[in-house]
């Protein structure tokens, strides 16, 4: 049987920006988003098995639990009885995990968005929501990687701009609590942002910032370190934390920039992973 390939993108957060806390004590957020050429690769085949067959490979599938986000997914699907066939899914992990990537949970949006343009599966905005929520609160950005705007757990406006930024990703050997980092947010922002495509523009997004940064700083001060040798490199227009960490991203407006910026890091960090990539 035919293997069908899914690329699994990252996303980062070109902003992020807490809010305040809803009446379930859950954390509000606006945030700016887009995705990144660097992907995970899923491998998908039907299978006449009585079992789905989940394997992992690549850099970074290591230690990955056995509730996995593709696991999470097929099983939710399986027992509302709406996935009548068995997959073979190999998952080559390119993004590293506890990064601010998103990785796991665009697995899980990106397969879920394959079973339903196939017409695998057919599901209502609601279900699809209610499941994305069951997997993780930010799976719902992948299931159209556009770039996007999110005002809150439930609203995710996508726009139709295309950025042509070249990143440059640093992750040292550490991942971050997310959990941890939230709970050291001391102060909430005031979202004054008028609503636009324009908020992908390098101007605006140089003036805007990720508000986790400074508790994820104090907690682990290499992210910081790391952010300021980025800020120092030439050409560079901003550099930000994406998510709650550990990977701090640099943007440049060309490649060369950002493959000169790799060869300083590379020497100054030799055991960080770290990469060129570019917005799509």
């Amino acid at each position: 049987m035919k293997k069908n390939l899914i690329k699994s993108y990252a996303k980062v957060n070109l902003s992020l920006n807490v809010l305040g806390k809803d009446k379930n004590n859950f954390h509000k957020i606006f945030s700016i988003i887009s995705f990144l050429n660097l992907h995970d690769e899923i491998y998908i085949q039907p299978i006449n098995k009585k079992r789905n067959i989940i394997k992992f490979s690549g850099p970074f599938s290591k230690n990955l639990s056995k509730k996995n986000t593709i696991h999470q997914l097929l099983d939710i699907l399986e027992k509302k009885n709406i996935l009548d066939k068995k997959y073979k899914i190999n998952v080559k992990k390119n993004i590293p995990q506890k990064s601010g990537l998103g990785g796991g949970s665009m697995n899980a949006a990106f397969l879920l968005s394959y079973f339903l343009k196939k017409k695998i599966i057919k599901l209502s905005k609601r279900e699809i929501f209610n499941i994305c929520k069951q997997i993780g609160s930010d799976v719902f950005i992948g299931l159209n990687h556009k770039n996007s705007i999110i005002l809150n757990k439930k609203t995710i406006k996508k726009y139709n701009v295309k950025m042509a930024l070249f990143t440059l990703l640093i992750k040292p050997k550490i991942g971050c609590s997310t959990e941890q980092i939230y709970k050291r947010v001391k102060h909430f922002s005031v979202s004054r942002i008028k609503i636009s495509s324009k908020v992908f523009k390098i101007q605006f997004l140089k003036n805007v910032q990720n508000d986790l940064e400074i508790p994820a700083f104090k907690l682990y001060p290499v992210l910081g370190k790391l952010k300021k040798f980025l800020s120092n490199i030439n050409n560079v227009k901003f550099v930000r934390m994406t998510g709650s960490g550990s990977v701090i991203v640099a943007y440049f407006s060309n490649k060369k920039s950002a493959i000169n910026g790799l060869k300083l890091i590379r020497r100054k960090f030799k055991n960080n992973w770290s990469i060129v990539s570019k917005t799509i």
